[in-house]
């Protein structure tokens, strides 16, 4: 699950800039994976003896992280602008010394365009499909940078980018699996309102399987709210219960009463967190093969993978007696925030070792210019 040998000659602590988005504080309270990789990904380290520093926004976290922040309020209501992350980066870039830090890791979109500005090593977690715009923006950062996959089916995606390792989200779950199945429970999708993720999809299903369905979502952003609104509700009945934004706890009580988990994705998933959290809680998956899926599911063990969408309701009745406690020890045991921070750790060391300083912009465009001189 990593690229990266291991290496017993440098086991120092390490001084870790951490930069995450803008958007909201570590633990988020309800909608946010990012933010609930990173904020298991800082106690982690912080445990192996490692000194995290925490760049984000808000006036707190719930991390084992020095905090700094670069704005009092969080900007989920500006989730998907790139000016909330930019000002944020600029402000965090006035903070960074150059031996203050071993290394710093950056969770931003537009963070590693200013990373060929520093002379700290920066490793980049891409957290979303590496397609379109984000793919070719992503194909002119500058190679001193450490692009890091969280899934081998992004890498795939992204297939041309000069990927430097792949490793897997880890889960800080905090929950004890159920101690039985729930057959006569409901199915439960939890996810933001897209086509991608195939809500219209789940109800389908659950109706040709005579099962109700909870639909659990965020619908906080323009498109996610029309959508709900002009694809989704239409389609509502006495069968599906609908909660908007429902907070941390209640989705861990949603997984809980669950006999399954429903993901019928349409994307290229390059994870899935919820995969995840349902396991954790001893819920077992179905789900379309699509993206990461048939990485983080074992199929037959931990859930059910589908190649069409009819074969979802015969899988969502035969799913319902999984063990769920295979389901928590496959997270355990693969998905555990100390092997994702390990992973994490032999990055930062190879790519300190390797990875010469960068130099900053004036000393590129001079490097440029001599070059140019030397050409004529």
């Amino acid at each position: 699950m990593h690229d990266i040998p291991s290496r017993q000659d440098d086991a120092r602590p390490l001084r870790i800039a951490m930069i995450v988005p803008p958007y909201y504080e570590l633990p988020p309270p309800s909608y946010g994976g990012v933010e609930q990789v990173c904020a298991a990904l800082v106690d982690a380290l912080v445990a192996r003896g490692n000194e995290v520093t925490l760049f984000g926004a808000g006036s707190r976290t719930g991390t084992s992280a020095n905090f700094v922040s670069t704005i009092q309020q969080p900007q989920a209501d500006r989730l998907g602008e790139s000016m909330p992350e930019l000002v944020h980066l600029a402000r965090v870039d006035r903070l960074i010394e150059d031996d203050s830090f071993d290394v710093v890791h950056d969770h931003t979109v537009v963070g590693p365009l200013a990373a060929a500005q520093r002379r700290v090593p920066t490793v980049v977690t891409v957290h979303n499909a590496p397609s379109g715009e984000l793919g070719e923006y992503l194909r002119h950062i500058d190679r001193a940078v450490a692009l890091v996959a969280i899934s081998y089916a992004q890498r795939r995606v992204g297939a041309g980018l000069p990927w430097a390792a792949t490793v897997y989200n880890g889960l800080a779950a905090g929950v004890r699996p159920k101690s039985a199945p729930t057959p006569g429970g409901p199915a439960l999708w939890l996810a933001r309102f897209s086509e991608a993720k195939g809500p219209d999809l789940a109800i389908a299903a659950c109706r040709a399987a005579g099962v109700p369905l909870v639909l659990a979502g965020k619908a906080s952003e323009p498109r996610e709210q029309r959508y709900l609104d002009e694809m989704i509700r239409p389609m509502l009945g006495p069968d599906v219960e609908l909660l908007i934004s429902p907070s941390r706890e209640r989705c861990w009580q949603l997984l809980a009463q669950a006999r399954c988990l429903l993901m019928p994705i349409r994307w290229e998933e390059p994870f899935g967190m919820v995969l995840l959290e349902a396991m954790a809680a001893g819920t077992p998956v179905v789900a379309l093969r699509r993206g990461a899926i048939p990485e983080v599911v074992v199929h037959g063990e931990t859930g059910l993978i589908c190649d069409r969408p009819e074969e979802l309701p015969g899988a969502i009745e035969q799913v319902a007696l999984t063990d769920p406690q295979v389901c928590a020890r496959h997270v355990r045991t693969n998905f555990s925030p100390d092997v994702m921070a390990m992973r994490y750790e032999r990055i930062y060391r190879h790519w300190r070792r390797t990875v010469p300083p960068m130099r900053t912009h004036t000393e590129r465009a001079a490097q440029r210019a001599l070059a140019g001189e030397r050409v004529r």
